[in-house]
């Protein structure tokens, strides 16, 4: 099986320019990876999906949520913020859980646990019972995702490991796109519980295969005896005070609100705690001295990078496709899937193209390509339609692939294996990170430059302009045609909200110029990335 699988899949070779008598050194001592190990990785891929998928699925059916459990608009935006609190408190210990209780059994765990808490969800009977089972949910996921990252880099020989970051790679891009959409669709059929129903057999499924077959290193029994339980606190309180502000900075109106405030300050002690303690301790939790090596720390900035356009660009698309739109969830799937499949694509062509221009070409083409994409939807009027956003959603998706295989191969092919659990945890908090502070700083222009939008528009529309007396007359015809009771009132509200339609569509083609810059001055930062052979290739790690 494993051959016919290694046969039916695309092999692009690694990255860098191996020297023959070091690669032929290579083949000769090469690992082979067993068919039960092709199972349990794929299983693992999979409940890596469920847990991505996760994090997005309840977006488009929050209403419905909310009026079910009785809450207010306000408070049923913590049934996303307690998953992204709790999965990012938990991503960086998972390294140092892989290491103690093996990638098989902590995988097992966190998906099995994963599973129970989606059946919860589906039976919670308030708020605070869904808050709770979400957070919980979050908990267990979010140690999924750096465990499928890390079996990469030590189960695969270094000739599979291109193929199978494409893989993952498409997981973790194409889940969050398509989290809304099969969200609104489950909902419109059945109900908002089979939000999480739907996780109940793909979960045990991918729980009980991972813990049969799937075999890559023996538990570390003996780390359980050295808990640092106060670097556990730390991280915890660090990372979930800062999600929290940023999640809920916004609506909060940032620090005006005292609880805001309150845990920013409680995030800054604890962030300068944790850095002392994990920096100065003998056996730290996480180890934050793998910023040491140049390749890792740019990889986890790109990476940062990554997720600050991933995440911006999958909250604006939906707005300004129901706010201008007026497109249900369905429909803006329609729209929002052609980057998925456009991303499906270009993995069959990445490899041998990684393989001739090296991955610093490969990733300034995936930067600017991204970047081009993005530039091209910050010119958006009111009419721009499916075709609009076809071919710069396409560009964006096929150049996604050409970011993640060089950033994932500079990121840990110049670790050796036993670093890479404890830096897949950092890695993925940075796209988080990067997530969440991107979709707070969209969220604080969006309202800003919307005012300023406005207060420009408002100031064009003058009682005495003849194109607004024009456009008044038209809308007091056809409401008196209508046969309207107050055809005048009825044309100024609905000047009214065209002015607010126009000064969502300037803002949001503001923001996506904003984030086309982002990309086109990362390219900056590629000179700085060292291509030298992986660890294991007899190279230097830094």
């Amino acid at each position: 099986m494993a051959s016919v699988i290694k046969s039916a899949s695309p092999q692009p070779p690694a990255l860098s320019r191996t020297p023959p008598e070091i690669a032929a050194a290579n083949d000769a001592t090469e690992k082979t990876v067993s068919p039960q190990q092709w199972i349990g990785f794929f299983a693992m891929v999979f409940g890596m999906f469920l847990a991505v998928l996760d994090i997005q699925i309840v977006a488009s059916s929050l209403e419905q949520i909310q009026a079910a459990l009785s809450a207010t608009r306000d408070e049923i935006t913590w049934v996303q913020t307690s998953y992204l609190v709790a999965e990012v408190a938990i991503i960086p210990l998972s390294g140092w859980l892989g290491r103690a209780l093996s990638m098989r059994y902590l995988f097992a765990l966190s998906c099995g646990g994963f599973t129970v808490m989606s059946l919860l969800c589906a039976l919670a009977w308030d708020l605070p019972s869904m808050v709770a089972f979400r957070a919980l949910q979050g908990f267990f996921g979010g140690a999924m995702i750096p465990s499928v990252f890390a079996v990469t880099y030590t189960l695969f020989p270094r000739r599979l490991q291109p193929t199978m970051t494409i893989v993952v790679a498409m997981v973790v891009t194409v889940a969050p796109t398509a989290g809304p959409v099969l969200g609104g669709y489950l909902t419109e059929m059945a109900s908002w519980k089979a939000l999480f129903l739907i996780n109940l057999v793909p979960g045990i499924l991918a729980t009980v295969i991972t813990g049969l077959f799937l075999r890559v290193d023996d538990p570390d029994w003996a780390l359980l005896k050295q808990i640092d339980f106060r670097g556990i606190l730390y991280i915890v309180v660090f990372l979930g005070s800062l999600v929290f502000v940023l999640e809920e900075g916004v609506r909060e109106e940032w620090f005006e609100s005292r609880e805001i405030v309150f845990f920013s300050l409680v995030a800054t002690a604890a962030g300068i705690a944790m850095f002392h303690r994990e920096l100065t301790i003998e056996h730290p939790i996480v180890d934050l001295w793998a910023f040491r090596n140049r390749n890792f720390a740019i990889g986890c900035l790109f990476s940062f990078i990554l997720g600050i356009g991933l995440y911006s660009i999958i909250y604006l698309m939906p707005i300004y496709l129901a706010t201008v739109k007026g497109l249900n969830s369905l429909q803006i799937g329609q729209y929002i899937m052609v980057t998925g499949l456009f991303q499906f694509a270009s993995a069959f062509v990445v490899g041998r193209i990684a393989k001739k221009l090296g991955p610093r070409l490969t990733l300034a083409l995936g930067l600017f390509g991204f970047g081009l994409g993005t530039l091209m939807n910050g010119n958006l009027n009111h009419e721009a339609g499916f075709w609009e956003f076809f071919w710069p959603q396409a560009i964006r998706g096929f150049s996604l692939m050409f970011c993640f295989l060089p950033i994932n191969y500079m990121t840990f092919g110049t670790l050796p294996p036993e670093e890479v659990k404890n830096a897949s945890g950092l890695y993925n908090l940075m796209r988080n990170l990067g997530g969440a502070i991107g979709l707070a700083l969209t969220n604080t222009l969006m309202i800003r430059l919307n005012k300023e939008h406005y207060a420009v528009l408002r100031e064009a529309v003058k009682p005495g302009s003849t194109t607004t007396q024009a456009l008044l007359g038209g809308l007091q015809e056809r409401f008196s045609d209508a046969s309207l009771p107050d055809s005048d009132l009825a044309a100024l509200k609905q000047l009214y909200r065209l002015v607010l339609r126009e000064a969502d569509v300037l803002t949001i083609n503001t923001m996506f110029n904003i984030l086309a810059l982002i990309f086109f001055l990362s390219l900056l930062l590629i000179p700085w990335i060292r291509i030298a052979p992986a660890a294991g290739d007899g190279g230097g790690r830094r």
